[in-house]
């Protein structure tokens, strides 16, 4: 057997993704490997296949619990033995695991990192034949990466202490170049082999929307999505709380998941979303890496996260199943100085010396800049993403906020300049509001106290609408013509581009939008027809018959999950379901060639599903 027919038996592909066989036939021919490919790439298989064909055991280092449940889970439903080792266990659980795996049971075993050192799994992995250590969100082994874990650390001494070196294999979907370098370099690989795929989810629709009533906004797209399930991030739990409740309250499908539940709330809440028992889940960042749930449709955050690393990895929660979805961020003002308590009261890292630790949180400063111009942007929301991991592309996409606005050039240099002068006559003193009342001429307490009324600049814009200064100011920091300090004063300062703008040498122009937002693309999906099937389908000509069967299919879906007491989408992906309705498969031949099906599964639950499908002829 080679991974071509393990690919097929097992998982039900004809065909590797890209990337894919890159990294398997590196891992074959005995290489170190580092993959850097996005969410729903299909890294998780570039570890499994090659573990399913080489002599001796993958050990898969996992940072979380609900990482490793859901990948054994899917595992043993394609027929593969598969085992994890973690806290959630007994003793009697973790201790006849051992057993097992030292009888050979499982050439895959799932790990956290804090187990590398306990007595017993050294004892196992010292007299086990190893044949790969497979590291899962490798990033998390990098002070410079947005998941730092020192627990990762301790993977290259477990390395050494093993009797003959294994392959060594990384995988991440979030790095930048130094992030992958400080995975090469901890974890000492040798002469690796590394791949980037590229970091594009092209199946992702991004939008920015700045709402006066966030819980409107939110709301409003939840009944545009009837049926759809997805995730709603928050930056606190009391924002948790309040969202959940006020969701609750107005009749939809919904848990929550924080740090503060406890650990029965916090696994109870997550089986439900898990298992489609709920539709929503309302959460801060506590939750979601290595949940694996392949329908969620959109990922919303109520508030902007602190780094783009951060922002990408939960909204490629979305869409892993490679069908439409869409991530929408409701931004305030507000979010950027909640981070900024996030970041100057951050408790992480206090081993490290003073030094150190000064230039990470000056390192999260700088990213919080990056997030928060994001938002502000009017560029193509997906280039400004890629060109942050270091990818360059045309600067329009069709499928975001932005690329689907209608904008046009402004000359902005008069207002720009003016601008640029309050912040230096009055000596780089001020936050943006001081900055922004004077030029308009607000006479406010504050303006008054300073002495901006008597400010050169006072007045000079008050034609000018307030909402446009604002637009031009942020335009201003994203091009690095002012910046706004990470502190907790947020002072305007100058820069070392900001003379070209007062000594009249640079015309600045702007795109601006030529009318109110439209709005996003999720909302016009609104009177789709054909709701949750139309919402999945690749094919144009998804018929109101094909809606009709998708659903049959699904609720046999659930009807097996439940017997098998696993999530729905590990018996099937709707892609895959999407996919029958469309090929309508009458016998085990032509149900082989729907993509997702392996040998394994169709024994399993084939039959069941021929039986629907032989009822609905076109």
């Amino acid at each position: 057997m080679n991974q071509y027919d393990v690919l097929k038996k097992y998982f039900g592909y004809d065909s590797f993704r890209p990337g894919q066989e890159t990294l398997i036939d590196s891992i074959l021919a005995g290489k170190d490997t580092l993959g850097i490919m996005p969410t729903g790439a299909g890294k998780s298989m570039c570890y499994q296949i090659p573990a399913l064909l080489m002599d001796g055991i993958t050990l898969v280092i996992s940072p979380l619990i609900s990482l490793m449940k859901d990948q054994v889970g899917s595992l043993n439903q394609a027929g593969i033995h598969a085992a994890y080792l973690n806290s959630s266990l007994t003793a009697n659980q973790y201790y006849k695991a051992l057993e097992y795996a030292r009888q050979g049971r499982y050439p895959i075993i799932y790990v956290a990192p804090e187990r590398l050192e306990t007595e017993a799994f050294l004892d196992f992995a010292l007299h086990a034949k190893i044949a790969m250590v497979a590291v899962d969100e490798a990033h998390c082994v990098s002070q410079w990466g947005q998941d730092f874990r020192p627990s990762y650390l301790k993977i290259v001494e477990f390395v050494e202490r093993l009797p003959k070196r294994p392959v060594i294999s990384a995988f991440t979907a979030t790095a930048t170049k130094e992030v992958r370098d400080d995975i090469i370099d901890i974890l000492l690989l040798q002469d690796p082999t590394v791949l980037t795929t590229g970091f594009d989810r092209s199946n992702l629709y991004f939008g920015v929307m700045t709402p006066r009533d966030r819980y409107g906004a939110v709301k409003n797209y939840l009944e545009c999505h009837p049926g759809d399930s997805g995730i709603i991030y928050c930056l606190t739990r009391k924002q948790v709380e309040e969202v959940c409740e006020n969701l609750l309250r107005d009749g939809f499908s919904v848990n929550r998941y924080h740090a503060g539940l406890t650990d029965q709330e916090r696994k109870q809440n997550q089986d439900d979303f898990i298992y489609d028992r709920v539709r929503i889940m309302v959460a801060t960042n506590a939750f979601g890496m290595g949940i694996d749930k392949s329908n969620v449709r959109f990922v919303l955050h109520y508030g902007m996260p602190k780094n783009l690393e951060s922002y990408y990895q939960e909204a490629g929660r979305a869409g892993r199943d490679g069908e439409p979805a869409e991530c929408i961020l409701y931004y305030s003002g507000r979010d950027v100085i909640t981070n900024q308590l996030f970041i100057d009261n951050n408790q992480d890292n206090q081993e490290l010396d003073p030094m150190t630790r000064a230039v990470i949180l000056e390192r999260d400063r700088e990213r919080l800049r990056k997030m928060t111009f994001y938002c502000f942007t009017n560029e193509c929301l997906r280039d400004y993403i890629l060109r942050y991991f270091g990818e360059y592309g045309s600067n329009y996409c069709g499928n975001c906020s932005n690329c689907l606005s209608q904008f046009e050039e402004v000359d902005v240099t008069e207002i720009a300049r003016a601008i640029v002068g309050c912040v230096e006559s009055c000596r780089q003193r001020y936050g943006t509001t001081v900055i922004l009342d004077t030029v308009h001429g607000a006479n406010t307490a504050k303006i008054r106290n300073y002495h901006m009324d008597e400010n050169p600049y006072y007045g000079v814009l008050a034609k000018v609408p307030a909402y446009k200064l604002r637009q031009v100011l942020q335009f201003l920091q994203v091009q690095e013509y002012l910046l706004v300090t990470g502190d907790e004063y947020a002072i305007v300062k100058l820069t070392s581009s900001s003379r070209e703008i007062l000594e009249e040498e640079k015309q600045v122009t702007m795109k601006m939008p030529k009318e109110e937002e439209r709005q996003p693309k999720a909302e016009k999906t609104k009177k789709s027809r054909f709701g949750k099937a139309a919402a999945v389908g690749s094919a144009a000509d998804f018929t109101e018959q094909d809606e009709t069967l998708f659903e049959k299919l699904r609720t046999l879906r659930m009807e097996i999950a439940r017997e098998a007491k696993v999530p729905p989408y590990i018996v099937f992906s709707d892609k895959t379901l999407v996919s029958m309705c469309m090929i309508r498969p009458q016998n085990k031949a032509e149900m082989l060639t729907v993509s997702g099906v392996g040998e394994f599964k169709y024994e399993k639950y084939g039959e069941r599903f021929l039986e629907v499908l032989r009822g609905e002829a076109r």
